[in-house]
């Protein structure tokens, strides 16, 4: 719709250039159009006459009386009229909307996608937790937002890859190594005293003594070998553990990327060499460093420390520049908001390898509060210190679970009361969305029930429609592909969430006051089609988030 008058206005305003009765040739590609707050002031508004003000050299409402006079009589518009100082506003009849029932019965599932994204190849790298312990409710929803934020890509017409980057080199895999081995030694009978930084949770145990079952006790083992066996082992485990626990939180990845195999196929020597050659790296305390401080960073960043080992940055270097090399043209990390520091180095580091530092997009994921009827809950048993995805999957179900994750920016800090995401009522968000899908189905039987047949395209009098409530939900479901492509191209996949909370309130609403079948056929069908459209644009949304859309509940 908003293609459709933006040309009415565009021709309307060639034609003011042709007569003359404006000259500065200026706007045919700017025209704006925006969604007025307040319904009353019409569906679309535009602020062309201001900003052609200056140009013309008129006052802006003059020039929206030229503009308004030139588009009378366009059978898109019911009402137009000049607001303020000159913002144009209009209201567009109501046959234009019903046009959208059509194109979601001949679409369907596509309804929503678009080509907006030409192709573009994306990667989105989302979860990468470390492989030494069981997912926590925070990687729970940076999975949940990567996950969605991949998906409104694909739907905007962006070629998408889903990308874990395994954190299997360094310290951490040394402590857990470590860890396990020196559990493994108490199993055999050996009094241990364990250190601080190792990993104290009960999982450990069951590692040692998993590994023991397997391949036995390692007694006869030197150490270093024992610790880099009970590292692979370890590591090896727990990535299945995360795997499933993913799988059945509905996310799955394309690609599983270590970052042992960078410094095995020598790429972080490889983009080292880059640095040095192109004069972005130096020596200094006996260390190497990189001058992030050329391209905007506050201080230059170590790369190798004087002991010869390898800072984390070094292997970042190399993961994000190789991720170019496989012809990716943008690249999103999601990253929990402790790691915000860290971001004015990678961009400075793609900067002076000859990137944007736009290519690079990093969403933080703020913290989760779990709460229990709206108080501070914590409920770790086997994980230590901290509460699984699993248990809160477990408790509350997937698509509670991703609804809640998605229902404020990810850079906002987040309450998830369990009671009430495992209520079966309106005071829960998610079911209020999923019982309007429930809802329709079951007016799809009762239709079937009395002998009537779908309605197909082309086949309704939409005149019919003759209620505010009925036009405001076609409105509404006009605004889905805009809903979509708005989501993609922000990051931003709780605008999905919002979508769905606003159509399932403006249908329950609808449903309540008015029956769909009624004894006039032909209104009937027209209810009929409305519904279905209402039914089909839940299931698409709610699809994107990765839940489910039950015709039962």
């Amino acid at each position: 719709m908003k293609d459709q008058l933006r040309l009415a206005i565009k021709t309307a305003l060639q034609q003011c250039y042709a007569d003359h009765s404006l000259t500065s040739g200026g706007g045919l590609d700017e025209i704006q159009l925006e969604i007025p707050k307040n319904p009353d002031h019409g569906d679309f508004s535009t602020n062309l006459a201001l900003t052609l003000a200056k140009p013309e050299r008129k006052a802006p409402r003059k020039i929206a009386e030229i503009l308004v006079a030139a588009l009378q009589g366009n059978p898109l518009c019911e009402k137009i009229e000049i607001a303020g100082p000159g913002f144009i506003n209009f209201r567009l009849a109501a046959n234009c909307w019903y046009d959208v029932l059509d194109q979601i019965t001949q679409q369907q599932d596509n309804y929503g996608r678009s080509t907006v994204g030409a192709g573009t190849k994306i990667q989105v790298e989302f979860v990468s937790a470390n492989p030494t312990g069981p997912l926590h409710i925070g990687h729970g929803r940076g999975a949940v937002v990567g996950d969605a934020v991949a998906a409104v890509l694909a739907a905007a017409g962006f070629s998408v890859q889903r990308e874990y980057y395994i954190n299997d080199a360094g310290n951490q895999i040394q402590t857990l190594g470590r860890s396990i081995l020196l559990r493994l030694r108490e199993l055999q009978g050996e009094k241990i005293e364990f250190p601080e930084d190792g990993y104290q949770a009960p999982y450990i145990t069951d590692l040692a003594a998993k590994y023991r079952s397997e391949h036995g006790e390692l007694i006869a083992v030197p150490e270093t070998e024992a610790i880099e066996l009970c590292s692979r082992f370890g590591v090896a485990e727990i990535l299945k553990w995360i795997e499933v626990d993913l799988q059945s939180f509905g996310i799955n990845f394309d690609s599983w990327y270590s970052e042992k195999s960078l410094y095995e196929r020598g790429m972080v020597e490889q983009e080292l060499a880059r640095l040095r050659e192109k004069g972005l790296s130096f020596e200094e305390d006996d260390a190497l460093w990189l001058r992030t401080t050329d391209f905007g960073d506050d201080k230059d960043r170590v790369l190798i420390k004087s002991d010869g080992s390898y800072t984390y940055f070094a292997s970042d270097v190399a993961y994000h520049m190789e991720k170019f090399d496989r012809g990716f043209d943008r690249v999103i990390d999601v990253w929990g908001a402790d790691h915000h520091g860290y971001i004015p180095r990678m961009k400075a580091m793609l900067a002076g390898l000859g990137h944007s530092p736009e290519d690079l997009e990093v969403l933080l994921i703020q913290m989760v509060n779990l709460l229990r009827d709206g108080k501070p809950y914590i409920m770790g048993k086997r994980s230590g210190n901290f509460i699984t995805l699993k248990e809160v999957v477990d408790e509350v179900g997937r698509d509670a679970c991703r609804f809640f994750f998605l229902m404020r920016r990810c850079d906002s800090q987040l309450d998830f009361d369990l009671e009430l995401a495992k209520q079966q009522n309106s005071d829960n968000p998610v079911y209020y969305v999923q019982y309007a899908h429930a809802r329709i189905c079951s007016i799809n039987r009762n239709a079937a029930e009395l002998g009537m047949e779908q309605p197909s395209s082309g086949s309704v009098d939409y005149s019919r429609l003759e209620l505010v409530e009925e036009l405001a939900l076609v409105k509404q479901l006009a605004r889905f592909p805009e809903t979509v492509v708005g989501a993609a191209l922000s990051y931003e996949p709780h605008r999905i969430v919002f979508y769905l909370q606003d159509l399932a309130a403006q249908f329950h609403s609808y449903y309540n006051r008015h029956r769909v079948l009624v004894d006039d056929p032909i209104t009937s069908r027209a209810r009929l089609s409305l519904v279905n459209a209402v039914r089909t644009v839940l299931a698409n949304a709610l699809h994107l988030l990765g839940l489910s859309a039950p015709e039962r509940m």
